[in-house]
C-alpha cells in the first residue's frame, strides 16, 4: 500500500460528504475506492502486485483475514508496508480485508506481453567478475532465505560468517536453484518474480515476473533454461537462464484441451535431459525434453506407442514438446529415484503413494504409506545393501523408509509428531527429522540410517520451531534453523551432535549448500 492516503480538496470533500453520507452510512465504506486510494500504487490496480505482493485469495491462502487486518493497521516490520491505523478506521480496514479475499470477477491474465514488459537486465554480463569478490569457498556457500523480513544472506560454510545480505521479493517459495557450476542462484517468489543472483559478484543479475502465483522453478542440467511452474495463470513459463528473457508460455491443459490445471511443481531430470511437470488438477504428468538425446528417445517412443503420437508427445516440432503420462488421479508431491527412472508420488487424500516408471510411461506400483508423506523432502541412502527412500509425514508422526527395488515399506520410525523436512549427507550415518507441527515443534530427531532408530532428540530452542537441516559440502557440520523472527541457525558437529555455533537470523526458513545442490546429494531435496 502507498505510504499515505491521497488528500481531497476541501470542495471535493464537501461534495462527497453531501452527496454520499446517507448511502455510506447504510452501505459501509467503499472498498474499491479505498483500495484505489491507499493500495493500488504498490499492489497494482487489479491487485496483481507491484512493489508489494499480489492481493488475491490464491496469494493469501497462508494469511488469515484477521492477520491481514493487523498488517493493514500496524504495517509489516522491515518492509515498505506502512501502518494505516491512523488514517483508516476499523470499518475501512474490514472493508479492505473483505475485498482482497474476494476473487476477481474475471480471471487475472499474465501472458507473454506482461512477462516481457517486466523483464529487467540489471547487471551487464560483460561486467561480471572473472573470480569471486570474496574469499569463501564458492562451492561451500550457504544461501539462507530469511522469510521473516524477506532477505537472503550468503553464509560462508567454513567460517559460518555472513558475507553478504540483500532484500528479496516477498515470500520466496520452492527453494532456490543453482546453475550447474554453482555460480548463479535463481529464486522464485510466490508473486511470480524470478531473480538471478551472481554468487561470485554478490549482485542481482536479472529479474522477470513469470506469473501471478508461482510454485517453484527448475534449472536445466546444462544451464540453458529456467522453467517456472504457476498456479495462476495456469501456465508453465520457459526462460533463458542467461538473462531470464522469456522464451515460451505454455498453457497447461489436458490432452483433450477441455480442462486447464495449476502446476504443482516443475523438476529437472538431469539424466533424462528433461523437465518433469506435476499438475494439480489434471491426472497427468508431463515430461518436456530439452536435450537432443531426450528428444530423440521420446519422439521414437511416441511413434511406436499404440495410442498414437498425439496423445503422447504433443507438438513434436515445437521448441518444447510435451510427453503426457496419464494417471488415475493427480499426484500432489513427488520423489525421484537417483537415476530418475521412477517417480514416486503421493495421492491427494493421502494413505498411499504411486510409483510411475518414466521409461514406459505408466504406473507400476502402489505403496500403502499412511498419512500424507511429504515426498518433496524425501532423501535416499543404502539400507542393508538396498537403495531406500525415506520421507517425513505431514499428518502422522512417522518417517517411512521404502525399498526402491520392490517398493515395499521396510521401516517406520515413530516421531513426536508430523514433520516437514528430512535431511542427511553421504558422509554421515545420521538423518535429521524435524517435528514441525504440534506441541513438539521445537524437537529434531537424529535417526541412525543403519538401524532406523532415533539416537538423540535435540531441542535447540525450547518452545520455538526447529526445522530444516542442511550440511556443509563435506558433511562435517549440520546447520539447523530456528524458525522465529528472533531466530538463528545452529551449527552442530554432525558426528558428535554437539552445538558448535549459533548465528542470529530473522526466521531462516531454509538454507541451501551450493555443492550439495549441484551434485544432487542423496541427503538433500532436488
Amino acid at each position: 500500500m502507498s505510504w499515505r492516503r491521497h488528500s481531497l480538496g476541501v470542495a471535493g470533500l464537501l461534495l462527497v460528504v453531501a452527496g454520499a453520507a446517507s448511502a455510506a452510512a447504510e452501505e459501509g465504506p467503499d472498498a474499491g475506492a479505498l483500495y484505489a486510494e491507499s493500495c493500488a500504487a504498490c499492489h497494482g490496480e487489479a491487485r496483481l502486485g507491484g512493489s508489494g505482493p499480489a492481493l488475491l485469495p490464491v496469494s493469501l491462502r497462508r494469511l488469515r483475514p484477521e492477520k491481514a487486518a493487523a498488517v493493514i493497521a500496524e504495517g509489516r516490520v522491515a518492509t515498505q508496508m506502512p501502518a494505516f491505523a491512523e488514517t483508516l478506521d476499523a470499518a475501512e480496514i474490514e472493508a479492505l480485508v473483505g475485498l482482497i479475499y474476494t476473487a476477481s470477477a474475471t480471471a487475472p491474465h499474465w501472458g507473454p506481453a506482461e512477462i516481457a514488459a517486466s523483464h529487467a537486465l540489471i547487471a551487464d554480463p560483460a561486467t561480471q567478475p572473472s573470480a569471486p569478490v570474496h574469499d569463501a569457498d564458492p562451492l561451500n556457500l550457504f544461501v539462507v532465505v530469511e522469510s521473516g523480513d524477506h532477505h537472503v544472506t550468503i553464509l560462508d560454510g567454513d567460517t559460518f560468517e555472513p558475507i553478504h545480505r540483500f532484500a528479496s521479493h516477498f515470500a520466496l517459495h520452492g527453494g532456490p536453484k543453482f546453475s550447474p557450476d554453482g555460480r548463479f542462484v535463481y529464486f522464485a517468489s510466490r508473486d511470480g518474480w524470478i531473480t538471478k543472483f551472481d554468487l561470485h559478484g554478490l549482485r542481482v543479475v536479472a529479474e522477470v515476473r513469470a506469473g501471478i502465483n508461482t510454485r517453484n522453478l527448475a534449472v536445466s542440467h546444462d544451464g540453458r533454461l529456467v522453467a517456472v511452474a504457476n498456479y495462476l495463470p495456469h501456465t508453465l513459463v520457459m526462460l533463458d537462464a542467461a538473462d531470464l528473457a522469456p522464451l515460451a508460455v505454455i498453457p497447461v491443459e489436458d490432452m483433450h484441451r477441455k480442462t486447464t490445471s495449476r502446476v504443482s511443481a516443475v523438476y529437472t531430470a538431469a539424466p533424462r535431459e528433461s523437465f518433469i511437470v506435476a499438475l494439480k488438477d489434471v491426472p497427468e504428468v508431463w515430461e518436456i525434453p530439452y536435450g537432443p538425446g531426450a528428444r530423440a528417445i521420446l519422439t521414437g517412443f511416441a511413434h511406436s506407442n499404440e495410442r498414437g503420437m498425439e496423445e503422447v508427445l504433443t507438438d513434436e516440432a515445437a521448441p518444447f514438446p510435451i510427453r503426457r503420462i496419464e494417471l488415475r488421479e493427480p499426484l500432489d508431491d513427488f520423489f525421484f529415484d537417483p537415476p530418475y527412472r521412477h517417480l514416486f508420488g503421493s495421492a491427494r487424500e493421502g494413505g498411499r503413494a504411486v510409483v510411475v516408471n518414466l521409461i514406459v510411461g505408466r504406473e507400476i506400483a502402489e505403496v500403502p504409506v499412511g498419512g500424507l508423506p511429504h515426498l518433496g523432502s524425501g532423501i535416499s541412502w543404502r539400507y542393508q545393501g538396498r537403495p531406500v527412500l525415506a520421507t517425513p509425514n505431514l499428518r502422522d508422526g512417522v518417517v517411512s523408509v521404502i525399498d526402491m527395488g520392490d517398493w515395499s515399506v521396510v521401516g517406520q520410525v515413530e516421531t513426536l509428531g508430523p514433520g516437514f523436512f528430512l535431511r542427511s549427507h553421504e558422509n554421515t550415518d545420521y538423518a535429521w527429522a524435524d517435528v514441525f507441527f504440534g506441541r513438539d515443534r521445537d524437537a529434531v530427531h537424529v535417526i541412525d540410517k543403519r538401524t532406523l532408530e532415533i539416537v538423540k532428540t535435540l531441542r535447540p530452542a525450547p518452545g520455538k520451531t526447529a526445522a530444516h537441516v542442511e550440511f556443509t559440502r563435506d558433511g562435517r557440520y549440520a546447520l539447523l534453523s530456528i524458525w522465529e523472527m528472533d531466530g538463528a541457525i545452529v551449527v552442530y558437529d554432525a558426528q558428535t551432535l554437539e552445538e558448535v555455533k549459533r548465528i542470529p537470523f530473522v526466521k531462516p526458513s531454509g538454507k541451501y549448500n551450493v555443492f550439495n545442490k549441484i551434485t544432487l546429494s542423496e541427503g538433500t531435496s532436488h
